[in-house]
Parts: structure tokens; sequence; C-alpha cells
């Protein structure tokens, strides 16, 4: 939570306006307000807004907690398990056919004219037109199309069982608000505070979703929102004064293991705060055997390049490597996202190991991990970047490659910006489509569904872009956009082992874990892992650490790339809403 606004709505400031569903409304606020005494000054606007950030944002939990085919947890979800249903009702949380923040947005819209400055209305409206193009946006990524609502309903409005309003219009809708917001936020950067900077970092992801989604699902338009992505996120990038963080020998890993978010680098942020007990739980879903066991999949520490540049995945027998062999001289960003050899804890010289007991895969995540200390559960305060100028960056270079209009120039100012950060080789467009990496490619694990001449940078930065931004709650809008759910039904591996008996796996002389059939050997290892019981491995007594290898999944090409709506909603409305396409 927001620390300001958190506060601020716990101390009685902002009002109730209760939990709302599609049938909702229609209803009035609970609280004792009127636009006729509310409403007439900054102050004001101020406060009932800051409730948008609490309604509307995205919490920790919903950024590190991503599940798709590059984190794997236990249990997987719905989405990626194949096990979704058509809901009979609602959901009362996240990003669910639920209405009730955009009535409280459209409140503030109809009621701001009550402040005289024309000015200070402007601003607010155009924060709530940003809340808004974030509500419909995420809603649209889920459904497709949608009711558009840009006002208060009445009991007796007939707008309540409209039907659905077409993608066109709930896409261009949103850059109308977003638009706006940009003419009217302000331009002072703060990483708590929605501006100019934050409105044009969602209108870039937003544009480059829409593009990439029609281009890959082959819907009309694809190239008209691609050049809004690459035109707002030019413009971001040469007017909004961010830049990359650099400072230390580890910079990647210190932009997240730190309290305060960086705001060189990092647009807008949820804050937490450990002098004011506002805490979330990366550190104990991390490092607890009782939060889900994240890990990175095999496939996808597969991407990580070598130093030198080259494909790891071009090296002999890269698939029969084992971990120490397998993590050493790659992109320094492996080594800043999972324990690899030589990892040690913020704050201690300790050399400490994966430990297979809080990751399904081996690959242990260490991403936003401060000190030990607060790996209890409920003790994590660092701040979560909800935007960074990286993600522009990335969406600049991949919407100008589906275009086939990316330059070395480009790349120069985006994708080897984030490579030369961490000391990775610079990469070269002409080098890049003369030669696609096949790994990335490919039907297995990769993305057969890119072509053309552009094809080998596409997938370079599709690397770079999984590789930057894991654990920050994009992969899964990702694959939806790509058109590569099917990788959800790919089996999840885990580290290679090939053998039997124990295993130092930070190669500091000690044993760290043993796998064993039958009778529990004797060994000095911290760990021991019966394989058959508390591990499988994909070749019996050897092989990769299969994970849900037991559950089949399907992904269905003709349904699961959007949600159903619940059923209840679909009666409500008189039944002018259409379930979406064969749920």
């Amino acid at each position: 939570m927001m620390k300001k606004y958190l506060i601020q709505y716990i101390a009685g400031i902002l009002f109730i306006l209760g939990t709302l569903s599609a049938c909702d409304l229609d209803k009035m606020p609970l609280a004792a307000l009127s636009p006729d005494t509310y409403f007439s000054n900054e102050q004001e606007l101020k406060l009932y807004s800051n409730k948008f950030y609490l309604d509307v944002l995205p919490g920790a939990s919903d950024v590190y907690g991503e599940n798709a085919d590059d984190i794997v947890i236990t249990p997987l979800s719905l989405e990626v398990s194949g096990q979704r249903t058509v809901p009979a009702a609602a959901p009362t949380t996240g990003f669910g056919w639920r209405w009730a923040p955009l009535r409280r947005i459209n409140y503030l819209l109809e009621n701001s004219h009550q402040t005289a400055d024309v000015r200070v209305r402007n601003q607010y409206d155009g924060l709530a037109r940003f809340f808004r193009a974030y509500f419909y946006f995420e809603k649209m990524v889920r459904y497709g199309e949608l009711p558009w609502f840009n006002r208060v309903l009445g009991s007796q409005d007939t707008e309540l069982f409209k039907p659905r309003d077409s993608r066109d219009l709930i896409a261009d809708s949103i850059l109308r608000d977003l638009d706006f917001a940009i003419a009217h936020l302000p331009t002072t950067k703060d990483v708590y505070r929605v501006n100019k900077w934050t409105a044009m970092a969602l209108k870039s992801r937003m544009a480059l979703f829409e593009g990439t989604f029609r281009h890959y699902h082959q819907l009309p338009n694809a190239n008209k929102y691609l050049q809004i992505c690459a035109e707002v996120s030019q413009e971001l990038i040469n007017d909004g004064g961010y830049s990359l963080y650099k400072t230390g020998t580890q910079p990647y890993r210190d932009l997240f293991a730190n309290s305060k978010a960086i705001g060189q680098e990092v647009i807008l942020a949820r804050d937490y705060d450990e002098s004011l007990a506002l805490f979330h739980d990366v550190q104990n879903f991390e490092n607890s055997s009782t939060r889900g066991r994240p890990g990175i999949a095999k496939s996808v520490v597969n991407y990580y390049l070598m130093t030198s540049g080259a494909r790891f995945t071009d090296m002999a027998n890269y698939d029969r490597m084992e971990f120490v062999e397998e993590t050493k001289n790659r992109d320094p960003r492996l080594a800043q996202t999972i324990r690899t050899p030589g990892y040690t804890r913020i704050g201690s010289t300790a050399l400490v190991a994966p430990n297979l007991t809080f990751s399904v895969t081996g690959y242990h995540l260490t991403k936003y991990s401060m000190q030990q200390t607060y790996d209890a559960s409920g003790k994590s305060f660092s701040d979560i970047p909800l935007f960074r100028i990286a993600e522009v960056y990335l969406n600049l270079a991949e919407a100008k490659a589906v275009l086939e209009t990316l330059t070395q120039e480009d790349l120069n100012k985006t994708i080897n910006l984030l490579r030369n950060r961490v000391g990775m080789p610079s990469l070269n467009l002409a080098q890049a489509n003369a030669n696609p990496d096949p790994y990335l490619g490919q039907g297995e694990y990769g993305f057969p569904n890119v072509v053309g001449a552009f094809k080998g940078v596409v997938l370079e930065i599709r690397r770079e872009r999984t590789v930057e931004m894991m654990l920050e709650g994009l992969r899964y809008n990702d694959m939806m956009r790509w058109k590569s759910g099917k990788l959800f039904e790919k089996p999840f591996l885990g580290m290679y082992f090939g053998r039997l008996g124990n295993f130092d796996l930070d190669n500091n002389g000690t044993i760290d874990v043993c796998l064993y059939e039958g009778t529990k050997p004797s060994s000095t290892a911290s760990v021991f892992l019966e394989v058959g019981k508390d591990i499988i491995l994909s070749e019996g007594n050897k092989g990769y650490i299969v994970v849900h290898g037991n559950l089949t999944r399907v992904f269905r090409e003709d349904r699961d790339y959007l949600y159903p709506i619940p059923t209840e909603e679909i009666n409500l409305s008189n039944k002018t809403l259409i379930q979406n396409p064969n749920w």
C-alpha cells in the first residue's frame, strides 16, 4: 500500500463508496457527501482521488507473484494450469468483472466543476482519466470488448444494460483519456504520484499491448497502435529526463533490493515503509517452503546469454549442464535474480546456496530481497516499481521492430543501454536478423509465429524483455499479446542432475543437497530429497527436475486468450452481454 494514501484513508479523510458489482453502477456513495458541498478545491479533489491509487494500481504480490511460463510456483494459477471455468459471480478483488472503482472515478469527473480553478480542475480530471484508462486497459486485456461507461449511472438508466462496445472504441477511448492526462497532469517527477510521465508510460504499455495483440492475433489496425507506442515512448525518453540506475557493482540487483524507489529510473512505485508497518511478502515468498516455492523455469534460464554475448543454447551439451557449470559466465542479471555460486545475502559475507525446499525448480529467486532478517512473513518493505524507463526502452524497440522500422541507432538508445548497464555486449541489428536464434524461434520453448525480415531482432528483444523485466508482473500479458499461450502446456522443468548423490551447488566445498532413492544415506548435506517422492527427475534417477508433471495442462487457442464473463453478470444484463467465444 502507498503509505500516504492508506494513512489518509484509515484516518477517515476519505469516505467509503462501497463495493459494487456491474449491477451496482447506479448506487450513490454511502458516506454523507454532496457534490454541492464537496469537490470545491484542490485539497478535496486530492483527498477523494487518493482512493484511486488503492483501488486501481496493483499491489506488491500482483507484481512479484506473476506466474506464466517463466516463473513456476505451486499451485499454478488457473490461467496457466488450464483449469479456468466460467465463474458464477464476479470476483471481489483484482481486475475481474468489477466496476466499483470506475464509478468512483466517474463521480469525480462529473463533480469536479465545483472547483473554480480551471487549472486545478483539469489536473484532477487528468488524474481521474489516467485511472480510468488504467482500469479499462486491464479490463480490455482480460475481456476484450467491454461496455464503455464515462458517466455515473442512475437506477433507471438504460445504459446499465448496454452491450459490450467494440475493441476499437475501448482502445481509442483509453488513448483519449491518456492524452488528456498527459496534457494536464504535472510534469514534476514523483515516484509515488501519477504525473505526465506516468501517463506517457501507461500509454506506451497500452499501445504496445494493443498493437502486438492485433498483429499476432491478426486483427486490423495493428500498425496504428504500434506507431503510437513508438511515438510516445520516444517522447518520454527524450523529454522525461529518466535514465538507468548504474551505481555500484550490482546496479540491477540494487535497483530492486532498496527500501526506497530510485526516481532516476522508476517512474511510479508502490510505497512501503517499515516505520509505518506497511509491508509486503516478497522475501518470505522467495525464502520459505510454504509460499509457492517459486523458481525460474529451465527454459527461461536458457534465455540468458553468455557474458561474451554468445547464445548459451548454441553451446555443446547446454541441455546437460549441471548448475555450477551452466551459471558460469552468464549475463550478470542471472546472478542478480537467482542464487548462483558466490551468492551472499545483502549485509553478509557468507556464501549461500540455492535451497531446493524453497524453489520447485531449484533456481532460487533473489530479486527484491534485502537483508535476511526480512524473510519472515509480512516483513518486506522494499518499494515495488510499477513503471520504469527500462520498460519504455523495451516498448520502443519492440514496436519499431514489429513495424520493421527499427535501426541500429534505436537499439543503441534502448536495448544496448540495458545491456551496457550490466557489462553485456551490444546487440547488432544486422547480425541478429541474419542469424535468428533457433532456440527462441522453435516450437518447443520458443516463438515460431515470429516471421519476416526482422525475426532475429524481435526474438532478441523478447529475450531482453524476459531477462530485464523478470518478476515485474508483465509476462502473462506478454504471452497473451504474442499469442504464445501454448507454451503453458510445455513441461515445466528445473535444474539438471546427471546422477544421484551429493551436490555442492554454490561450489564452496560443502555439500548442499543430497538426492537419493530408498534408504536415506549418510551425508553432511543440509537438504535431503528422495527422488520419486520429494523430487521428480525427468529420466528416473537423473535428469531435469519436473514440476507439475502429473497435471495435464491445456491452453485452447480459440478461447483462452480472454477470460470468461461471470454468468451472473450476463443474467443481470438481461443477456445483452455476450459471453466470450467458446466459454
